[in-house]
């Protein structure tokens, strides 16, 4: 007698199969729930900072420290060499424009003048001599010329009449031919004189003409020593407040030492030290603001001076308006340089995080504020306060903005 058998529900296939599925299904769970973990972390909102993105004017601006200094100072160097002779001024006192502050001696130079000087005079003497002999060649001349044309009349008249006496038979060949050599004698004799004169008045003249260019030469070597006995005198090129004075009496001077200077007090300028980061962004016309007892006012870089020393460079600012009342040299000024014009564009508050994140990412809140959500962003340019948003963030969202340090691995902050 047959007998049914039963079918096994369970076979190994099918518990294979199911075992399979669950395996996978706690795996995903498993994944889900513990990966999910790991992103976030509970944190105390108490202990972060928090600020809302905003849209509105925006400036790129960097902040430097400047120097209130004199609109001009004048460096007092020594043009010649010498001894000091005597000191008018000490430093530290108002002096006017051409103010006698120190003067030198110098022996070499007081003696070359003196030289000079004599050797003008000689020359200035020789030279009226030269003239003074021309003018006297000439009247002689002239008065051997009359003398010489009264002979020549004569000689001619005695000539003309010892012809006739010649022809008439009355006198001889011999009386004749002398009376004709003799005419002829005085008048080559006028001819050479006057050939003679001529050249000893242009040899005069160039003699003359020698003397002047020389003596020329001797009164410009004069005046420069003269100058040069100037330069032995320290004076004021400009009204203004003197510095110490540098310089005793009977101590040597060398050409090109300084000795002072002389700042201008009719204005001032601001002296600023950059980083050399921004040396390329740096030009004429760029402003700047800074703020005293009270009231805001602008700056214009007149100069820049691209030499770096020690990772900065420097940079000269006038006032574009009014001077602040009560502002001294040597003040030291907080200055914003402006190196944009004023734009208006979505920002958020400078942070601690900006040192972790690089400016890639931020935590942003929720809706509800409970927690906050790693994005990524882009920022770009920033001041001392602000960085620009170009992307990822908009106006009213709320960010976190303390340091980062321990959530750079986080994808999620629940706020305790």
């Amino acid at each position: 007698m047959d007998r049914k058998i039963q079918k096994k529900k369970w076979t190994l296939k099918r518990i294979a199969t199911w075992g399979g599925a669950s395996v996978f299904v706690i795996f995903i769970l498993y994944s889900f729930i513990f990966a999910d973990g790991g992103s976030r972390l509970n944190v105390e909102r108490e202990k972060v900072n928090i600020a809302t993105v905003m849209e509105g004017e925006f400036r790129e601006f960097i902040p430097v420290d400047g120097s209130v200094m004199p609109i001009k100072t004048i460096r007092l160097d020594a043009i010649e060499g010498g001894v000091v002779e005597k000191k008018y001024y000490e430093g530290g006192i108002l002096v006017d424009k051409g103010d006698t502050i120190l003067k030198l001696s110098n022996n070499d130079l007081l003696q070359n003048f003196v030289r000079e000087e004599t050797q003008a005079f000689i020359l200035m003497n020789s030279l009226e001599n030269t003239k003074l002999s021309l003018k006297r060649n000439q009247f002689e001349l002239k008065r051997n010329l009359i003398e010489l044309d009264y002979q020549i009349d004569e000689a001619k008249d005695a000539y003309v009449r010892g012809q006739e006496l010649y022809d008439e038979k009355i006198i001889s060949e011999q009386e004749y031919l002398n009376l004709k050599r003799a005419y002829d004698r005085l008048i080559d004799s006028k001819v050479i004189q006057i050939e003679s004169a001529k050249f000893d008045s242009l040899n005069a003249r160039l003699q003359i003409a020698q003397a002047e260019s020389t003596l020329n030469r001797t009164r410009d070597n004069l005046e420069m020593i003269k100058k040069n006995l100037d330069n032995l005198y320290f004076k004021a090129p400009i009204s203004g407040s003197l510095s110490t004075v540098n310089a005793e009496v009977g101590e040597s001077i060398s050409p090109g030492q300084n000795i002072g200077q002389i700042d201008d007090l009719n204005g001032f300028k601001v002296r600023a030290a950059i980083d050399e980061h921004y040396i390329a962004r740096i030009y004429q016309g760029l402003s700047g603001t800074f703020d005293f007892a009270g009231g805001s006012y602008t700056l214009q870089i007149s100069k820049v001076y691209p030499e770096v020393a020690n990772g900065l460079f420097s940079v000269d600012m006038v006032f574009t308006d009014t001077i602040p009342q009560g502002i001294r040299r040597g003040q030291t000024l907080q200055i914003r340089l402006q190196l944009s014009e004023n734009i208006t564009a979505v920002q958020i508050p400078r942070g601690s995080f900006y040192q972790t994140t690089g400016g890639n990412w931020i935590f942003v809140l929720t809706a509800d504020e409970s927690e906050a959500v790693r994005r990524q962003i882009r920022l770009g340019r920033q001041n001392p306060r602000y960085y620009e948003v170009i992307e990822g963030l908009q106006p009213g969202e709320k960010v976190v903005v303390s340091s980062y340090e321990g959530y750079d691995d986080k994808d999620k902050l629940v706020f305790k």
